[in-house]
C-alpha cells in the first residue's frame, strides 16, 4: 500500500478519541491497542492505535480540567474524531458501589452544581455487570473523605467523582462531536483515603516523589495503605480496558448522539 493510499484508508475509517489524565489509567488500554506510534506535546502524549476497522487516538496526561480541555480540542483539530470518550478513574459519592465498578454519566456537572451538559445515550444500570448510569461531578482537587463524598452527593445528585469528564464534554458539546464519559471506581465509600494521598498526588493527581518518600519515612505503616490504594486503581483500570474496548466497535458503528443540551442548575 502506498503512502497515498494509507492516508486515503485512514480517513475511510471513523476514528474515535480518549482522552486519560495518567498512565496508570491508559496503560490497560495501551497494552491491548499496541500504539503503532507515539508523539508527544504541550505536556500530553498521543497514540496512535487500531481496533479492527476503528482509529483510536488516546492521549495521556490531561490532567486536571485546563488540560483536559486542551486535549480534547487538539483531537478535534488533528484528527475530527466522531466520538470523544473521557476514560479514567474516579471516586464513588454512593454507597452501593464497590471497587472495579463502571460508571458511565448521562449528564456531566462541576463542584459548583451548575452548568450540566445532559447526555442522551439511552442506556441503564445494570448492578448485575457493576454498572451504573448516572451524573458525574468533576471537582478541581481530590475528594479524600466520606463526609465530603456524601455532602458533593447531596448537592449535586452525582453517583461519582472526577477531575476531566465536564471539561472535555463542553469541548465536545461546543464542537458537535459525539461524547461518552466512562469511569472506572478507583475508592469507594467504604473509608476515607488517607491524608497522605494529598500530599502525595498533590491537588491535581500527579505523583510527588520526594513527599513518597517522605510519608513513608515519617509512617511506615502508610505502605501498606498507598499498595492498597494501587491495587484498587489498577483493578479498576483493568475493567476500564475491558469495557472501553467492548463498546469501541459498536460507537463506530453508531450515529453520533444528538447534540447534548446544557442547562443551569440555577434555574432549578
Amino acid at each position: 500500500m502506498t503512502h497515498v493510499q494509507k492516508e486515503q484508508s485512514e480517513e475511510k475509517r471513523t476514528t474515535i478519541g480518549i482522552v486519560c489524565a495518567l498512565h496508570l489509567e491508559a496503560s490497560p488500554l495501551l497494552d491491548r491497542l499496541n500504539p503503532s506510534r507515539n508523539q508527544s506535546g504541550n505536556g500530553l502524549k498521543y497514540y496512535d492505535c487500531a481496533l479492527d476497522e476503528v482509529r483510536v487516538i488516546v492521549v495521556e496526561g490531561a490532567v486536571g480540567y485546563e488540560l483536559a480541555t486542551q486535549a480534547a480540542h487538539a483531537l478535534i483539530d488533528a484528527v475530527q474524531p466522531s466520538w470523544i470518550l473521557s476514560a479514567g478513574l474516579s471516586g464513588a459519592l454512593i454507597e452501593k458501589m464497590g471497587l472495579g465498578d463502571l460508571v458511565v454519566g448521562n449528564s456531566l456537572i462541576r463542584q459548583n452544581g451548575r452548568d450540566e451538559i445532559v447526555q442522551q445515550l439511552g442506556m441503564q444500570s445494570d448492578p448485575k455487570r457493576h454498572l451504573h448510569v448516572g451524573k458525574l461531578c468533576t471537582v478541581d482537587h481530590i475528594v479524600r473523605t466520606r463526609e465530603e463524598k456524601r455532602e458533593l452527593n447531596e448537592r449535586t445528585q452525582a453517583i461519582a467523582v472526577d477531575m476531566e469528564s465536564h471539561a472535555v464534554a463542553q469541548v465536545c458539546k461546543d464542537r458537535n462531536t459525539g461524547f461518552i464519559a466512562i469511569r472506572a471506581i478507583s475508592d469507594d465509600m467504604s473509608e476515607d483515603l488517607p491524608k497522605e494521598v494529598l500530599a502525595i498526588f498533590g491537588p491535581k493527581g500527579t505523583i510527588r516523589s520526594g513527599a513518597l518518600v517522605g510519608t513513608i519515612f515519617k509512617r511506615p505503616s502508610s505502605v501498606k495503605d498507598l499498595w492498597k490504594i494501587r491495587e484498587g486503581a489498577v483493578k479498576a483500570a483493568t475493567n476500564l480496558a475491558k469495557y472501553v474496548l467492548d463498546i469501541l466497535p459498536q460507537l463506530a458503528e453508531s450515529k453520533t448522539p444528538e447534540k447534548t443540551s446544557e442547562k443551569d442548575s440555577r434555574a432549578e
